[in-house]
């Protein structure tokens, strides 16, 4: 007889609210973010708050297959100065992230132990950076959560105009390539909608990552 698999240390997803966190506390370690993500969870809190783990109905969601690169953007891909590479900054990355002013928000919620948590995942080979380089400086990128074929995109930044769009495009594409089902993008934002993300309800995309994750992981890219 077969074993059952390990049940989630969090409650169900699909009983949770959409617009509220669905448990609090815990640790920032490798295991407790390895189930949250393989469960559609995820950690995002303010400084000072308890770890707040969030499972939003709806979900944003970018198929691979349906990535969409504006002219504008594939033209500035193609221009020789910029670099791209994997996994190597990601310590550099997941800080630069933390630093980003972002319109309407006061602060990060990329806490001295969200980057502890994640660099340690990063050291089981779980979370990915991807970086944009130019001049021999890194000048953009993002980083995410890579668990079969489903990658969890965290956060991305930029110090020069499209190092953010190409270091994500450019990511997209060899997820794409290496057989990845989708990118999950969490919470809504025009910027990822011009890469074709769209909104899918809870149920769906937990039923799309049940399957993923049971997919060998195919990292590196």
């Amino acid at each position: 007889m077969s074993e059952s698999p390990p049940r989630s240390i969090f409650p169900d997803p699909r009983y949770a609210p959409g617009d509220a966190p669905l448990a609090m506390g815990g640790e920032l370690t490798p295991h407790m973010l390895r189930d949250a993500y393989r469960h559609g969870i995820f950690p995002w809190y303010s400084p000072g708050q308890p770890i707040l783990w969030w499972s939003p109905d709806p979900r944003f969601v970018l198929r691979t297959s349906e990535l969409k690169i504006q002219r504008s953007l594939a033209k500035e891909m193609r221009k020789p100065y910029w670099e791209i590479t994997y996994d190597c900054a990601f310590g550099e990355v997941i800080r630069a992230c933390a630093e980003q002013p972002r319109p309407g928000q006061d602060g990060t919620w990329i806490t001295e132990d969200i980057i502890a948590g994640y660099e340690a995942l990063h050291d089981e080979g779980m979370a990915h950076s991807a970086e944009c380089w130019r001049d021999g400086e890194l000048v953009g990128g993002c980083y995410g959560i890579a668990i079969g074929s489903m990658f969890a995109g965290e956060s991305m930044f930029f110090h020069r105009p499209d190092a953010s769009k190409v270091a994500f495009a450019n990511l997209a594409l060899r997820l794409h390539e290496h057989g990845f089902r989708f990118i999950d993008c969490q919470q809504p934002t025009a910027h990822l909608a011009r890469f074709g993300a769209t909104e899918w309800n809870r149920d769906d995309f937990l039923d799309e990552l049940a399957l993923a994750v049971e997919e060998p992981d195919r990292w590196p890219v």
